[in-house]
């Protein structure tokens, strides 16, 4: 008889509409095999529902947690073809239920959800909690000129300083995109929330399915002034990882390796996903580019009798010190 894991690793083959990040050589890559399961509702023998989790412990508390450079999880849904929108929140409150029900026992829970999912009702019915947070996608890369044409006037102006001044390379070393990314966070006085060795495994990972793309911006001196990591699956790309020298800040070689990812993501898939942030500059810089603001779903419940008290005792910014330290040591 076939495991959870085992009938998810089969879906995986077969089902085009998972996001790249809900793949099952995706979370081996991120959580290693033994740290990752996944609860499945199934009819007639078929997959109609998967809801992927990592799991961890801190502290003697086991924690369902996101992965790193994972910026969504969530449930994967699959829906009858021509169902009535009432029907359809039917069979969500329905799977959901049934997913939830068949998590392991935790403390604290927390996941992104991808933000075609927009019904998160069975979750809160289930004693979780919600806040919305935002990512910026360009829904159809079909006309690259169209795309360019919803630019900010001051991003197209960058790019065409820097398309004088920056040539593009496209070579695979993943330790200096590593190494600038690590000197963006330092600029920002943060310690980078992922390990060279994760970023590795994806690369590895991805590497073996063809789908990621390395973009590095080099001056005329041969100085590597910025590089963009990127992957995909059938339905979008998605900026995973980026990193500049401080030193050339205003070269615009961030907004040129941006447009020459988007348009090399154009020749492979249908949109361009951002990942977006809630921080202002960040999320200043992706809107810039013509992009649709997309809320998603970051869901947490507490069980512990422990975290519970301390939330009591403890004020708002340590609390979400203590989250931060749970999200740091996964």
């Amino acid at each position: 008889m076939q495991t959870n894991k085992e009938k998810y690793r089969n879906l995986c083959q077969n089902e085009k509409s998972l996001p790249i990040f809900l793949n099952d050589w995706w979370l081996d890559a991120v959580c290693t095999e033994d740290h990752w399961d996944v609860a499945l509702t199934e009819k007639g023998g078929e997959v109609f529902a998967a809801f992927p989790y990592y799991k961890m412990k801190i502290m003697g508390m086991n924690i369902l947690a996101m992965p790193k450079l994972t910026p969504v999880l969530g449930p994967w849904i699959k829906y009858p073809e021509d169902q009535k929108y009432t029907t359809k929140l039917s069979h969500e409150k329905s799977v959901m239920t049934d997913l939830i029900g068949q998590m392991p026992r935790f403390d604290y829970f927390y996941q992104n959800f991808h933000y075609s999912l927009t019904n998160w009702l069975p979750f809160y019915w289930k004693g979780f909690k919600q806040t919305t947070i935002y990512t910026y996608v360009i829904e159809d890369l079909s006309s690259v000129d169209g795309v360019f044409q919803e630019f900010r006037d001051n991003i197209k102006r960058e790019i065409r300083k820097a398309e004088k001044e920056i040539t593009i390379d496209c070579h695979k070393d993943i330790e200096k995109v590593y190494a600038l990314a690590q000197m963006t966070f330092e600029r920002q006085k943060k310690r980078i929330p992922f390990s060279l060795e994760t970023l590795k495994n994806i690369d590895s990972a991805c590497a073996a399915k063809n789908c990621r793309k390395t973009f590095f911006a080099k001056d005329e001196k041969g100085e590597i002034q910025a590089a963009l990591y990127i992957v995909w699956d059938e339905n979008s790309a998605y900026y995973l990882v980026s990193g500049a020298n401080p030193e050339y800040r205003n070269s615009g070689a961030g907004s040129l390796l941006t447009w020459e990812a988007i348009k090399f993501a154009s020749t492979i898939t249908k949109r361009f996903d951002f990942e977006g942030s809630i921080i202002e500059p960040i999320e200043r810089f992706f809107r810039s580019f013509g992009s649709v603001q997309k809320p998603f779903f970051n869901i947490t419940k507490t069980n512990s009798i422990v975290l519970k008290i301390l939330k009591l005792f403890i004020s708002k910014n340590n609390i979400k010190k203590v989250a931060n330290i749970i999200r740091l040591k996964n």
